[in-house]
């Protein structure tokens, strides 16, 4: 697998490209900026075709690229199934404050367990609600994309609509501290020490859970 971790835009937003070398194909996860870097790290990483755009949940910070990227390369943007609505309606004071444009709608409604093809190669989204409530995480084995459920030493905000301390809590117990603790975690943010933990690490140290 392909796996390439990128900062882009406002507030130290991880984006995320994962891809199949042997055939090329790829996905890119939280487009908060820019198209342009994203897509050279792509080609750069031998990705020639970016088959879906992810979402880890609906907040302006993350999809802020939804819409250039959408148009770069053709491919559908998916999301929960749950945030799909605040998507496409977004707070136009968020946007603003961003200097966002809107994003184009899901056409992609995700919903736990579900699969991400892209060549020979998937990722297995989980709903991990609490931060939103469509939020989701992508397993593939030895790594976990989190977006704003879970990060290096820290959680997402949850006094945001759709939010829940408690779910959250209960959502990174019961569904990543179940995972194998040398799992990496690939966090929505670079907000901590480091730009990428363990679940074994996050189950010793993190003080929120």
């Amino acid at each position: 697998m392909i796996i390439r971790q990128i900062q882009i835009g406002g507030f130290e937003i991880f984006c995320y490209i994962l891809g199949d070398p042997e055939t090329g194909a790829g996905i890119v996860v939280d487009p908060g900026g820019p198209s342009g870097p994203v897509l050279k790290a792509a080609r750069d990483s031998g990705i020639s075709q970016i088959k879906y755009i992810v979402n880890t949940h609906c907040h302006v910070d993350h999809v802020a690229g939804n819409k250039e990227m959408s148009e770069a390369t053709g491919a559908p943007i998916a999301i929960h199934e749950l945030d799909a609505e605040a998507l496409a309606h977004p707070n136009l004071g968020m946007l603003a404050m961003f200097g966002a444009e809107p994003s184009p709608p899901a056409t992609v409604h995700l919903k736990d367990g579900d699969s991400i093809l892209f060549g020979e190669k998937s990722v297995q989204v989980l709903h991990t609600p609490g931060h939103t409530l469509g939020g989701i995480c992508l397993y593939f084995p030895g790594y976990i994309i989190t977006g704003d459920t879970l990060f290096v030493g820290g959680v997402g905000r949850t006094d945001l609509p759709g939010g829940s301390f408690s779910v959250l809590q209960n959502t990174i117990k019961n569904k990543l501290f179940s995972l194998p603790e040398d799992t990496i975690v690939l966090p929505g943010h670079n907000y901590g020490d480091t730009p990428t933990s363990t679940i074994g690490r996050e189950k010793r140290e993190n003080m929120y859970i």
